[in-house]
This record gives C-alpha cells, sequence and structure tokens, in this order.
C-alpha cells in the first residue's frame, strides 16, 4: 500500500485560499523553478473544493487537441469533463493545468476563461513559463494574476521540523528585543542544516523523514542531475554544452561582479543568451546594481553590473563539494566559500519573505574610487526608505562599507546580518542571518 506524503505548509498556501474565495478571481499562473512545490501546493488547495481535476500537459499530449479549435472555455470544460470522465462544475471544481508551457493555446485560453467563465477557478502552473511567453505576444495581461514561488524560506523550513513556538518567539524578536541566548544558539544550528540541505521540498521531506544529512546530499545529486537534463528542453538554439559550461560560471562567481572573461569558448552575447535562459528556469537569480540614488532601485539599476547566484544554498553547496563539517560545526562562515553561501541565504530569505504577487528584483551597491572601493551586499526599499544590507558570515567583522553607504545616503539606519544575535550599534540594526527575512516582513 503506497503511504501518502506528508505536506508540509507553505506561506503561498494562505494567498491560493485567499484567492480561490475571492468573487472576482481570475485564473492564477503559479510560477516558480522545477520541483520547489507547485504542484503540491495546488493539490493542497484541492481540499477545499468538492471536485478536482488535474491535467499535465507534459505527460498527456492527447488533451493539446481540445486547445486546437476555438478558446471558448465552456467547450473545452465539456470536453476535458468527458475526456477524464469528471464533473468540472464552476464554484465546486478546481481545474489545475500543470505544466501548461507545453500547450501554448492553453496558455492563451485562461484569458478567456477570466472573461467568459469567471465562475471556474482555474490554476496554472509551469517551472519553463518565461520560454512560452516569448512565443507569445499576450498572454491575457490584465486578465491573468501571476504567483511566484521559491523553495522553502526557512520559516518554512522551521515549521516542517516541527519549531513553531520557536519561530514564534523569532519573529517577536527585534534589534531592540533580542532573541534568549539560549534560543539563539538553538536557532543556529537549525540555520547551519537549513544551508546544508537547502529549501527543495524533495530534500526538505528525506531529512524529516530520516534525519540524514548524508541521506539529503544523495537526493541533492538526483535532483541536480534531473535540473541539467532540463537544460535540453531551454532552448534548441543554444547547445547543453553551452548552458552547463556558463551554469558552472555562476556558480563558481558566486557573490562577485560577473566576470564574462572567465567563462572560456563563448562570446559575451553567447554567455549572455545562457544567463538569461538559466534565470528564465528560476534556477539563477539576478543581483543588480543600483546607484541607490533614489527610487525605485531599478530606475538607475545596471544590468551590465550584474552578479549572479542559485537558488538554493543545498544545490550550491552541493554543486561545489563544500565540507559539511565546516558548515555545521563552524561559527564562521569566511572559511566556507568565503561566505557566499551566507550571502544566498540573505538574497533568497529577502525574496521569499516579499509579496508573493510580484517578482522582486535584489540590488547591490559599490562604488569604485582610488584607494576607497566599497561595496554593500543589498540595497532594499522600504516605504520612501532605502536601507543597506551587509552580509557577515561570521559573528563580528568591519562595517566600513556600511557606514561609508548611511553617510553618503544620509540613510537613515543600516542593517547587517550575521550569525550574531538581534543587537543595535548606532545606526546599525543587526538581524541573525536566520531572520533576515524578518525585514520584509
Amino acid at each position: 500500500m503506497k503511504t501518502k506524503k506528508i505536506y508540509f505548509k507553505r506561506i503561498i498556501d494562505s494567498s491560493l485560499l485567499e484567492w480561490s474565495k475571492e468573487p472576482d478571481h481570475k485564473p492564477v499562473l503559479l510560477r516558480g523553478a522545477r520541483q520547489v512545490g507547485k504542484s503540491s501546493s495546488v493539490r493542497k488547495l484541492a481540499e477545499h473544493f468538492e471536485h478536482f481535476l488535474e491535467i499535465n500537459f507534459e505527460l498527456d499530449k492527447k488533451v493539446h487537441a481540445l486547445f486546437d479549435s476555438d478558446l471558448i472555455p465552456q467547450r473545452i470544460c465539456a470536453q476535458l469533463s468527458v475526456h477524464f470522465n469528471q464533473a468540472i462544475i464552476p464554484g465546486k471544481t478546481l481545474l489545475f493545468l500543470d505544466e501548461i508551457q507545453a500547450c501554448p493555446r492553453a496558455i492563451s485560453a485562461l484569458r478567456f476563461f477570466y472573461e467568459n467563465y469567471p465562475e471556474l477557478h482555474v490554476i496554472a502552473a509551469g517551472s519553463l513559463l518565461e520560454f512560452a511567453f516569448e512565443e507569445l505576444p499576450s498572454f491575457g495581461v490584465g486578465r491573468i494574476s501571476s504567483m511566484f514561488m521559491y523553495p522553502f524560506s526557512f520559516s518554512e523550513f522551521m515549521m516542517a521540523y516541527g519549531q513553531e513556538l520557536l519561530w514564534n518567539e523569532i519573529c517577536q524578536s527585534s534589534p531592540e528585543k533580542p532573541l534568549h541566548h539560549v534560543f539563539h544558539e538553538k536557532t543556529l544550528e537549525i540555520m547551519k542544516l537549513f544551508l546544508v540541505i537547502g529549501g527543495m521540498p524533495a530534500v526538505v521531506a528525506k531529512y524529516i523523514e530520516k534525519e540524514d544529512v548524508l541521506a539529503c546530499q544523495k537526493t541533492l545529486n538526483e535532483l541536480i542531475n534531473s535540473l541539467k537534463t532540463d537544460f535540453v528542453k531551454y532552448k534548441q538554439r543554444i547547445p547543453e554544452l553551452r548552458i552547463s559550461k556558463v551554469f558552472e560560471a555562476v556558480v563558481q562567481q558566486t557573490g562577485s561582479k560577473f566576470n564574462y572573461n572567465r567563462v572560456e569558448q563563448y562570446t559575451n552575447k553567447q554567455i549572455r543568451e545562457s544567463i538569461e535562459l538559466l534565470q528564465k528556469a528560476g534556477l539563477v537569480i539576478p543581483v543588480m546594481y543600483s546607484p541607490a540614488n533614489g527610487i525605485p532601485l531599478g530606475a538607475q539599476g545596471n544590468p551590465k553590473k550584474q552578479k549572479f547566484m542559485l537558488l538554493d544554498t543545498g544545490i550550491f553547496q552541493r554543486l561545489l563539494g563544500l565540507q559539511l563539517s565546516e558548515i555545521l560545526l563552524s561559527n564562521d562562515f569566511s572559511a566556507v566559500n568565503k561566505g557566499q553561501i551566507a550571502e544566498i541565504m540573505a538574497g533568497m530569505e529577502l525574496l521569499k519573505s516579499s509579496s508573493c504577487y510580484e517578482q522582486q528584483q535584489l540590488y547591490y551597491w559599490h562604488r569604485d574610487a582610488l584607494n576607497s572601493s566599497a561595496e554593500v551586499d543589498y540595497v532594499i526599499q522600504r516605504d520612501e526608505k532605502i536601507i543597506p544590507v551587509e552580509v557577515k558570515s561570521g559573528t563580528s567583522g568591519k562595517m566600513q562599507s556600511l557606514h561609508l553607504f548611511l553617510k553618503e545616503k544620509k540613510s537613515e539606519y543600516g542593517i547587517r546580518t550575521s550569525l550574531e544575535n538581534f543587537s543595535q550599534y548606532d545606526k546599525i540594526k543587526v538581524y541573525p542571518l536566520y531572520a533576515i527575512g524578518n525585514v520584509i516582513k
């Protein structure tokens, strides 16, 4: 008898449930990299409906033909109902169109569900959606809602790990009200574990099941092989070997401005095309330079000055072959690949803590001057304020760049995130790395 998989609560679940109760609901496009848990969240939502019909356009090629003629949603649903021998009843059925990028006509049909069949709840998902959008001049802007999903955040991992009470304590803490040192030390140990296994659902589930870090490494290997296998699907005109080479370069250059000259054999244009594909697949996350002179931060952003990082610390450490003991036992990550793993976690936590309705962009700041270069890892916008965020991989370190930014930009305060407990030094607010997402919330 097949055992039922345990479902671990995700932050996006509440947004999906709210959407299902809205009287004027648009079809939803659930967007994100492959295997971040999109389908599982939709199936969890389906528990609130009497009927649920899931269609996978990659697995069921025959169903494509039902979208070949007109795109009248009532006709499509009637034929889908017959094809799958399942009722589709407005208000009672959740229709889930998975891997919809495999059927561009189905993407085009979404807008008509909102215009002509708004009472039916429709969710579409796909991991390579951005590629399909290139082929469609318009897929229903204003008639379709997008939600963006990432791997497990640290807060989601804490919930899955059964540490809800501890997380509640963290959420009530602040630079003015630090977490009790006993709880802080306990959370640090859990965070180090999270850095090693990452937030991909399959790996998190493996750890919760077995509490075996080495078993998680095997799952990570399988996951990485699966993601690399997808390279052939990205675009036929770009060779798989080139995408693999550029992917490796991103891994090696995480934490610094990307240097195209360090990727042999290919032109800047070829490298840029490959990076764009990896971004569209959600595997590579850009961090764009901003002079941070005003808001929005992207107004003066420079796409020629970008850093890139992977979407998950577990995948990152596995690709680099880092010593797990150095992460699990150390209180100073500067020796662990120069703290890049801490920088990835901080950036991803900032993204994961943002609204699921917007695809957020990360920014960094730097200044090149004779004998006075400076760089701040992230700059974020809170209301009308621009806040610099510096990531430290240990429990100490100078903050010269942060102070320089505050002086030049006349910012009210800056944020330092590290392995320290919550605290405050003059204009610097300290957030533990495990709680940096709380800055956004």
